[in-house]
């Protein structure tokens, strides 16, 4: 998956309030739904006075660095911006995640059911992140998961042309260990299967190591990393 794909799906299926241009930088507004739809990017080289005026408009200076951005890496190095967050992307053919589950073990609905806005909630994901999903403009659903015929999990997938992404994915802690993490993602499958999408991707820190440990379970490969630097 290139790393250039990778930018477009994820910005497509959890995207930012805005964006402008400021020189060879993107600028985003995130209206409180956190790093991935707030922090600028850089797309291609650019002069210190670039990165001084895009520091200089930034309310709460973020950048997102890539595989690619050494150099600008190494700039805000320099600048004293301190590493936060290493991420990890995933990605998988669909066919290969897809699964017959048990009627009700995971059903796909939109918009988000009541009991889905809990399970959010009690994870930390509020309504500005709702707010992320809400402006999402191609097909895109929630999966609700269950355990012992009680809501356990909860997450969001959606699609760009005929690449998947799931976001958001939230068990309760009381639900953990007990299969309703690998339900979210076999249904994810399903559902993107049932849109025609051929690969499904999603992204991770990378100290998570129990998401990490199912996603390498599932044959899921690494295809791409990238952090933040934060001033």
């Amino acid at each position: 998956m290139a790393p250039a794909l990778l930018a477009e799906v994820m910005e497509a299926t959890w995207p930012p309030a805005g964006t402008r241009r400021l020189g060879p930088f993107t600028l985003r507004e995130g209206a409180g739904g956190g790093k991935r739809v707030s922090a600028a990017s850089c797309d291609g080289p650019f002069a210190e006075a670039e990165l001084d005026a895009a520091e200089a408009a930034m309310a709460e200076p973020l950048m997102l660095v890539r595989e690619a951005d050494a150099a600008l890496d190494a700039a805000l190095g320099r600048r004293g911006w301190r590493v936060i967050d290493p991420v990890v992307a995933y990605a998988a053919p669909v066919a290969a995640l897809t699964a017959d589950l048990p009627p009700l073990a995971a059903f796909p609905h939109w918009p988000p059911l009541e009991i889905a806005r809990a399970i959010w909630a009690e994870g930390g994901i509020g309504p500005a992140r709702i707010a992320v999903m809400d402006r999402v403009q191609g097909p895109k659903a929630v999966l609700l998961a269950r355990t012992g015929d009680r809501p356990a999990g909860v997450a969001f997938v959606a699609c760009h042309g005929s690449e998947a992404m799931l976001h958001a994915l939230e068990v309760r802690p009381e639900q953990r260990r007990r299969g309703a993490g690998r339900t979210l993602l076999h249904a994810a499958a399903n559902w993107a299967a049932s849109e025609g999408a051929t690969r499904l991707s999603l992204v991770v820190t990378r100290q998570n190591a129990a998401a990490r440990a199912l996603y390498d379970r599932l044959g899921m490969r690494v295809v791409g990393q990238y952090h933040y630097r934060m001033k």
